[in-house]
């Protein structure tokens, strides 16, 4: 390592490389231009080699200045991701949760506060995303998914099943509600990618067509189901809430199970087991809670 060259030096020898210019490589840096200068003479004392021949006012990489450039972008790319990846890393103080958006805002986020409440010393980094992390990378202490369990490499546990329910606004259609199977599925609907053929063939009525609003995500699906738009076939757990606050209401009591359930999964990692035992009970008694609030409607 007595080899290596100052990280300055090669950060300027980079920028110079880049932009073709010791003035625009020194705004960039925030140094002055006998700075940089003297940065790129230090580097080719050093090499023994000039990595730029001067052309006038200008410069021109060398051969040899070439083929260093390129490895040493790589280089600095690398100690940034590496720079980037610890910072990332949850401290001992923070617990970071992989949430779907729409299970975040619709079902974990309202109950966050008594998580709080019962542990105020910890610090909530939500990753909300529609892609499934890896939480093998440590960049994340638990996560909650939708499916049939099994991922590898990772503790889980199966924290409830959800179901689909037909929901609308109170004001819809002018506040005369649908009655009926039939009268539902006459629309509007709004649609969503989940399938209303398990709920029709429950309910003894056809699947609606196609006609209506298309949303693929289900936070604006509720937003336009509460804006009147039409009706729509959601779970359950991301319009309980509302359901509950007389935002929305559920216009029959037929509904279907959804395929995939919740579960909590984290990465098996020693400094994180504490956290992680304090989310896992806390957010089992939160769904214990829930569950119990179905009761009736089941």
């Amino acid at each position: 390592m007595s080899t290596l060259p100052p990280l300055p030096a090669l950060r300027s020898f980079e920028a110079v490389a880049r932009l073709g210019s010791i003035t625009l490589a020194a705004a960039e840096l925030h140094v002055t231009h006998s700075a940089i200068s003297q940065q790129i003479k230090q580097l080719e004392d050093l090499l023994g080699t000039p990595l730029f021949t001067r052309e006038g006012r200008g410069l021109r990489l060398s051969e040899d200045g070439r083929l260093y450039a390129l490895q040493i972008r790589i280089g600095l790319g690398e100690i940034t991701e590496a720079t980037r990846l610890v910072r990332a890393r949850p401290r001992v103080d923070e617990v970071v949760v992989a949430v779907l958006p729409s299970f975040g805002k619709h079902w974990l986020l309202p109950r966050l506060p008594r998580f709080y409440a019962r542990h105020p010393h910890y610090r909530v980094s939500l990753r909300a995303s529609l892609d499934i992390q890896d939480l093998r990378q440590g960049l994340v202490d638990i996560g909650v998914r939708m499916g049939q369990g099994g991922w590898e490499g990772l503790a889980q546990k199966r924290l409830f099943d959800d179901e689909l329910v037909v929901v609308a606004s109170p004001s819809f259609n002018g506040g005369r509600l649908p009655q009926t199977p039939q009268e539902i599925v006459a629309g509007p609907i709004v649609r969503t990618v989940e399938s209303w053929l398990p709920w029709c063939n429950v309910a003894g009525v056809e699947e609606p067509g196609n006609a209506g609003l298309w949303i693929n995500d289900s936070n604006l699906v509720l937003e336009a189901v509460r804006l009147g738009m039409g009706v729509a076939l959601e779970r359950r757990s991301l319009a309980h809430d509302a359901l509950q606050r007389g935002e929305l209401v559920q216009l029959t009591d037929i509904r279907v199970p959804y395929p995939y359930p919740h579960w909590l999964v984290w990465p098996q990692r020693e400094n994180s087991q504490t956290k992680q035992r304090d989310f896992t009970a806390w957010i089992e008694e939160e769904v214990a809670d829930y569950l119990a609030s179905l009761a009736p409607a089941a």
